[in-house]
């Protein structure tokens, strides 16, 4: 197992948690087997790079959060992820969406700011 897949799968399974989420309600949402969600947070098996902008997506992060290794960072990002208990899957997928959105509003936002100085 390699590191950074050990660090990708414990961030996720971080997120995961702080969301309320099981496992099989991740696997639900990026349409995959309950086993290799446990397989992505163990570090065991690399995750697609699409099934990694689909959870930054959910959780309400940039990709390179998942790649996080710093534990104040970490554990920042992590109490700042949504919380909800007995969630669909479709709401899952509205929740990714309306994130991205805010998202990138953020980030136009920031580069309008940084254009304007």
């Amino acid at each position: 197992m390699d590191t950074s897949g050990k660090i990708i799968g414990g961030n996720i399974k971080s997120y995961r948690q702080r969301m309320g989420l099981k496992q099989e309600d991740l696997a639900r949402y990026l349409d995959i087997q309950r086993e290799s969600v446990a397989y992505y947070e163990s570090g065991a098996r690399q995750i697609p790079l699409e099934k990694m902008e689909k959870l930054a997506d959910l959780f309400g992060v940039d990709l390179y959060d998942l790649f996080e290794e710093n534990e104040t960072r970490k554990n920042v990002n992590v109490a700042l992820a949504f919380r909800a208990d007995d969630i669909s899957t479709e709401d899952l997928v509205h929740i990714a969406e309306f994130r991205k959105i805010v998202h990138n509003y953020i980030k136009l936002k920031e580069l309008s700011e940084e254009n304007a100085c």
